[in-house]
């Protein structure tokens, strides 16, 4: 059955017919923020041109535009054209010893520097002599592969009845390959972290130089002739996990696109498929967000079982547990903020959802306030009523009180997080969410359950203001906490909150949020006449 679809996948694709320039490119397609348009025609000059000579357009205002984001070589960091602007107003703490060392430091940790730096470690691996030959370009440590015209044997998934993940002997020397030049040695010497998610060295220490060109020959029993990204993909049930996932999917899109060739039509199309490195299908309560990159379902490994599948064009994208990766494993020096990369990631994702922010009556100065409830064993509000109480009292606040769990949709969730000003919750993966707050956004970690760092951290990089409890003297914990595996652990128990100091937080997020000229912006913008 899977053979069947993805053959039609095949068929389809190749039934595409080719116009002439002027009213070949479709302008719909584009599905991109139209705050990104100016930077998509920039680096791709095909595309403008293509806009430019055809009257039905509609992007021409955002045409030549002095804009970049950020990894071009000619973008200075924080310049006027860049997109990323990231801001180091505090002491880094000892890291460097200038501040603008300060800027570049974080703008090579977690912004748009750490695409930079990966593209100028891109090397060829398996070089070809004409366009129908194969290829294998990776970046330092294999963190990020693409390919051309490459072959690989799955027909030993037919003998592995069971179900797996996370497993680096997918494939056997020989099983994947292609008709190129191979740089073995250069190949093996990147393939230095050996780890399920840390790299594609598990793989591509089997990558064979083959004799003839494997479509062109015969080899393969399907041609996947789409656009196709192979990922590994860290817990899926976990939003800050499988966030992790998607950010470094978005940053591999950018990988790709970067060097400008063609119309940029196929580098940000969602015609593509997604195949997950694992046997288990594909399920999760995020599943939603995969329709930010892809109109069809996830495939996984089964999809492929006892198949020879020849790739045309193929990525391996980023992993989410590379060491100095983004951003499970980012070292972020102290005292900045702002980065463009994960600002870009929030609004492609907002956008690519249909994600909207909905107007309110503004003219009082209402600050919409969220809080996320939880309805787990831990971490549990023990006066939630109270604060809410305490919250409704406070004549400017919009109040509302949610609980994200697999009965309210993905999408739904975005929505709230999205039209929310001061967005509070205890510890937990939930609070992922801040990455879609509008800009003038805060987030209130409750309590941080003494991981002071993450969800710090993930502010930091998206830009917005950051809270959390101050004074230990005023909370309640309920117990010392169990860890499952023996011990006391903060995040194991539940906690009570002096309801004075907690209005007293979020009264200075309330503050903040009115302080901001992009929220005083959209307030005059949405003001009832």
């Amino acid at each position: 059955m899977a053979y069947a679809v993805l053959k039609v996948i095949s068929c389809i694709f190749l039934l595409i017919i080719v116009w002439p320039l002027e009213s070949a490119y479709n302008f719909s397609g584009i599905n991109l923020p139209l705050e990104h348009l100016p930077f998509f025609f920039k680096n791709f000059p095909e595309a403008a041109e293509a806009c430019r000579k055809n009257a039905l357009c509609p992007f021409k205002m955002h045409l030549d535009k002095d804009v970049c984001w950020g990894y071009e070589d000619h973008c200075p960091i924080g310049g006027m054209a860049s997109y990323s602007k990231p801001s180091c107003p505090g002491d880094p703490k000892g890291w460097v010893q200038t501040k603008q060392a300060q800027i570049a430091t974080f703008f090579s940790q977690g912004d748009f520097g750490y695409i930079k730096d990966k593209l100028h470690g891109m090397q060829m691996m398996c070089e070809p002599t004409f366009r129908e030959d194969s290829s294998l370009e990776c970046s330092k440590h294999l963190h990020f592969c693409r390919a051309r015209n490459i072959m690989i044997n799955f027909t030993d998934l037919a003998h592995r009845p069971e179900m797996f993940r996370y497993k680096m002997d997918v494939l056997k020397e020989g099983q994947i390959g292609g008709y190129c030049r191979l740089h073995k040695e250069r190949l093996l010497n990147e393939a230095d972290q050996l780890s399920p998610l840390q790299s594609w060295g598990p793989e591509f220490k089997n990558f064979v130089n083959l004799p003839k060109r494997p479509i062109e020959n015969g080899d393969c029993t399907i041609i996947i002739d789409r656009p196709t990204y192979i990922m590994k993909i860290d817990a899926a049930v976990n939003m800050y996990h499988h966030f992790c996932d998607f950010l470094n999917l978005y940053a591999s899109l950018h990988m790709n696109a970067s060097s400008g060739f063609g119309d940029g039509s196929s580098f940000w199309s969602q015609d593509t498929l997604m195949l997950i490195w694992e046997t288990h299908p594909y399920q999760s309560a995020f599943q939603e967000a995969f329709s930010a990159f892809t109109y069809h379902p996830v495939l996984n490994l089964r999809n492929f079982e006892g198949q020879v599948a020849c790739f045309r064009n193929v990525i391996f994208p980023l992993l989410p547990r590379m060491i100095f990766g983004l951003y499970y494993n980012t070292p972020l020096i102290w005292g900045c903020h702002k980065s463009g990369l994960f600002h870009a990631f929030s609004k492609h994702m907002l956008h690519r959802l249909g994600i909207v922010r909905t107007p309110a009556r503004r003219r009082e100065g209402k600050i919409r306030v969220t809080l996320m409830s939880r309805d787990t064993p831990y971490r549990r509000i023990l006066n939630e009523e109270e604060l809410i109480a305490g919250l409704e009292e406070n004549p400017d606040y919009s109040v509302r009180r949610v609980v994200y769990n697999r009965f309210m949709s993905f999408s739904r969730q975005m929505e709230i997080t999205h039209n929310s000003d001061i967005f509070i919750g205890i510890h937990g993966a939930g609070l992922t969410h801040l990455l879609f707050l509008p800009d003038w956004g805060v987030v209130f970690e409750l309590y941080n359950c003494e991981d002071e760092s993450c969800y710090l951290d993930l502010a930091r990089l998206r830009g917005i203001k950051y809270l959390t409890w101050e004074n230990k003297s005023l909370l309640y914990q309920q117990d010392q906490g169990h860890h499952p595996e023996g011990g006391a652990h903060a995040k194991f128990t539940n906690y009570a909150f002096d309801v004075a100091e907690f209005l007293r937080i979020v009264d200075i997020g309330a503050q903040y949020v009115l302080s901001q000229r992009s929220f005083k912006n959209y307030k005059s913008e949405h003001d009832e006449l």
